[in-house]
Formats: C-alpha cells, sequence, structure tokens
C-alpha cells in the first residue's frame, strides 16, 4: 500500500475519532437544551424533518391503500375514532388550539387545514413517531380500522363544524373492534356509560348527559325500598374519593373530594330530675292546702 494512501487513512480515522469524542462531550455536558419550550436550532431541526420525512415515505411507498378508501362508511366509521383519539391534538373544525396542541413540539399538524397522503397517514397512525408525541396506535387497532382512519382524513379539510359533529355523531363513537380505553378509567369489561353529569366541569362537543342515578343494591332488595325508606343524611365523602371532568380538549383530570368539616355539637347536661312531692302523712285528720 502506498504511503500517501495509508496517511489518508490514518487521518480519517483520527478525524472520525476526534469527532465522536467532542459529539460525546457535548451531549454529556448537557448544554443543548432538549425541553420542549426551546425550539430547535435550524439544522437540528432541518436535519430531524428530513430523517422523518423520508423514513416515513419509503414505508408508505410499500403500502396499498384498499380500492374503497373513499366508501362512505370508512369515513363515516373513521369519524368517531379521530374525534375520541386525535382532536386534543389535531384539532376539529372551527375548533381552537387545544393544551396538547399548544403544548408539543414539534407541534401536531392541523389536520382540519393540512392534506395527508393516505399510505402515509396509515403508516404515522398504526407506527407513531419517535420523540413527537405521536403515539403507535397499531397496537390496540387493526388494520382496518386504521385505514378507515386515513380515509376520513381525506375528507377532514373539507368539513364544516356543523357538518363534522353530524358526522361524528353517525359514526358509533369510539370503536376499533376492542381495546377501547374509557375517558374515566372504566376497567375492561365495565359498561361504558360515560353519561354523569358534573355541575360546573366543562363537557365535550360530543359527550351525552343522562339525568337517571341507577345504583345497584344488595340481593334481596325491596323493588319499593325507594318509596318506604326514610330520607336519610348523605354520608361525608371519605378522603379518598375523587370527582374527575373532561376538558375540552379530550383530557380527563381527577381531583380528591375535600371531606366537609363536622362542626363538634355543644355538649347537653341531662335535666335534674323533678324532686319528688313529699308524701302526705295519714294521721287521721284532714288537711286543706
Amino acid at each position: 500500500m502506498p504511503s500517501v494512501t495509508r496517511h489518508s487513512l490514518i487521518t480519517v480515522a483520527v478525524l472520525a475519532v476526534a469527532a465522536l469524542v467532542i459529539i460525546g462531550v457535548f451531549i454529556w455536558s448537557g448544554v443543548y437544551n432538549i425541553g420542549a419550550d426551546d425550539t430547535h436550532t435550524r439544522p437540528v431541526h432541518s436535519v430531524l424533518q428530513a430523517l422523518r420525512e423520508r423514513s416515513i415515505a419509503v414505508r408508505a411507498d410499500q403500502l396499498q391503500p384498499p380500492p374503497d378508501l373513499l366508501d362512505a362508511d370508512r369515513i363515516r366509521q373513521g369519524a368517531g375514532n379521530y374525534d375520541a383519539m386525535c382532536m386534543g391534538c389535531h384539532l376539529a373544525p372551527g375548533m381552537a388550539g387545544t393544551e396538547l396542541s399548544k403544548g408539543l413540539y414539534p407541534a401536531p399538524p392541523n389536520l382540519t387545514t393540512d392534506t395527508v397522503d393516505a399510505a402515509e397517514a396509515f403508516w404515522v397512525i398504526k407506527h407513531g413517531i419517535k420523540a413527537s408525541g405521536m403515539p403507535a396506535w397499531g397496537k390496540s387497532m387493526d388494520d382496518e380500522y386504521i385505514w378507515n382512519m386515513a380515509a376520513f382524513l381525506q375528507r377532514l379539510p373539507e368539513l364544516s363544524a356543523g357538518q363534522y359533529e353530524t358526522l361524528v355523531a353517525r359514526s358509533g363513537g369510539h370503536d376499533h373492534g376492542g381495546g377501547e380505553t374509557q375517558p374515566h378509567g372504566h376497567d375492561e369489561g365495565a359498561p361504558s356509560d360515560d353519561s354523569e353529569t358534573h355541575a360546573g366541569m366543562e363537557m365535550g362537543p360530543n359527550e351525552k348527559t343522562d339525568e337517571s342515578t341507577g345504583h345497584a343494591h344488595p340481593p334481596g332488595t325491596p323493588a319499593d325500598h325507594h318509596d318506604s325508606a326514610a330520607p336519610a343524611k348523605p354520608a361525608p365523602a371519605s378522603a379518598s374519593e375523587t370527582v374527575e371532568h373532561r376538558h375540552a380538549d379530550g383530557t380527563v383530570e381527577s381531583h380528591p373530594v375535600e371531606p366537609q368539616p363536622v362542626e363538634p355539637q355543644p355538649a347537653t347536661t341531662p335535666a335534674a330530675p323533678k324532686p319528688d312531692a313529699t308524701p302526705e302523712s295519714d294521721d287521721g285528720h284532714q288537711h286543706q292546702h
């Protein structure tokens, strides 16, 4: 091997090692601010954007959308899952930015104005995007339901607020074949009746309310016990009880119920017994009082 070539290889190897050392020191120093409220520098943003776009495009090119992608039933079914799973970040027609859409970085695209390719939408919905806040919904959804959401996204930019609400109302709601997370944290298999009305709490645009207050009774309870039972004072809430409510952006918060202080009752002194009347003595005389 000529000495010039050997010298060049050694120079390249030394420069590569030096570059790795500099990068390692930079990372370990913690100088770069990773906070979501501080945007990337232009070079870093450009590199990450190109990496994301090319990674998605290459993999989406291998997908074949179903021939009936724009079928009305697909679009309608996808609308319900979008409203339940995507609206908080990607918004709905006529909807202002939410806490999530404003707080995430990179900022999630507003899908009411941005048109996305169906195959790319399918891949992103199924696999998510690392370090972006975009989940991999394929862990809980079959491909058919994901294609339905991709179909809905083709129609979404054309919808008005009223058309969106109508389509969601006719969609069947949050339904993708099982595994749906209930908004109030119900256990799997429990009834999904989320129609509780919380006084003073802000409800979502598509939530329903129910005036009934049904509750379970132990076996053997008479059917008419509500008519015959005397009214009882409600028991004070324990410190472990919580109340849950939903914000307009779809997030659910739980707050402990503060126990009401019990006012001490004033001590009562038992009334002194009245002294017994002195019995009259029977001395054979009549006494006049």
